[in-house]
């Protein structure tokens, strides 16, 4: 058994891929692996092989989606540890499970060989927990029924499980919406790990939020009506009545106010009409009707 000293890992470079080290090895290799596969990849800054196998065994362990973490261990400054699982060439790796080495291989080998290698130890380990996704069903359920603040709640508890779950963070976010609570749902986009900020979670959170804040500030929908009624040319007023309608979730009305302002002048404000529309499509689900129905118009309009 390997003796070392049970402390925290230096350096994480994402949730289930970080640099070890001598100190770190009991926790991040010995201890992890009684409950999900380890792989541990030994390098070294002067190993050129290291350099191509290094990328395809991250973007295979990326792939598993939590069902395996990868380990790296430079050998310059962990020598012990190199000594004791006698590597002596680079690259090496090693997997483990239950606490102890179960395969691994030597030199770099080809990306097709690296994934089918990382499936067989993602295969020896336990088969995926649904309860983050159980616990997402219910929170949007509470959505749904109205109970924004148990939603927010739940969100948070996942989070606080898989800091990478991009559905709960944007979930968290669409409950402080509704909550009318908009910095926080704000500071929740802001503290979104870097990794998963594309997501098409994040960004769908990120168009509600644009949309929330223009429509605090959007006027009375009856009022804007009027002055659209006055002058159909009043695009300013009219982006706005689109605002205060999504406000009143009323989505296919507000669509269709855009469609308008983009037929009567595409131009106008840089496009203004044309922009607010994507934050629409943004927000709400790829399949949904208004969605379907507004982008297919909307392509009618372009290529008219």
């Amino acid at each position: 058994m390997i003796g070392l000293t049970d402390t925290p890992t230096a350096t994480a470079a994402t949730t289930h891929i970080m640099d070890g080290t001598e100190a770190s090895f009991m926790q991040d290799v010995i201890e992890t692996s009684k409950t999900i596969p380890v792989i541990v990849d030994f390098w070294a800054q002067w190993c050129g092989p290291c350099k191509t196998l290094g990328p395809s065994i991250e973007a295979a362990v990326a792939k598993a989606d939590g069902r395996v973490k990868l380990v790296k261990i430079d050998v310059d400054a962990n020598p012990a540890i190199a000594a004791q699982l006698q590597v002596q060439s680079l690259p090496m790796v090693y997997a483990f499970f239950n606490g102890q080495p179960v395969d691994g291989f030597q030199g770099a080998i080809p990306p097709s060989e690296v994934n089918a290698f990382v499936d067989k130890i993602v295969a020896m380990g336990p088969e995926p927990d649904n309860g983050l996704d159980d616990a997402v069903e219910a929170a949007e359920g509470m959505m749904s029924d109205g109970d924004y603040g148990d939603a927010a709640e739940t969100f948070a508890a996942i989070l606080s499980e898989d800091g990478m779950h991009a559905v709960a963070y944007g979930g968290l976010v669409r409950a402080h919406i509704a909550l009318g609570e908009l910095d926080q749902a704000e500071a929740v986009l802001n503290g979104a790990p870097a990794e998963i900020s594309n997501d098409a979670a994040i960004d769908a959170a990120h168009a509600q939020l644009t949309l929330a804040r223009k429509a605090a500030d959007a006027g009375p929908v009856d009022d804007l009506r009027a002055a659209v009624d006055a002058d159909p040319d009043n695009h300013k007023a009219r982006i706005e009545l689109a605002n205060a309608l999504m406000a009143n979730d009323d989505a296919t009305a507000a669509v269709d106010e855009l469609l308008e302002s983009f037929r009567r002048d595409r131009t106008w404000n840089d496009g203004a009409a044309r922009a607010e529309l994507f934050t629409i499509f943004d927000a709400l689900a790829p399949t949904d009707p208004v969605v379907l129905n507004g982008r297919r118009k909307l392509s009618s309009m372009i290529f008219a």
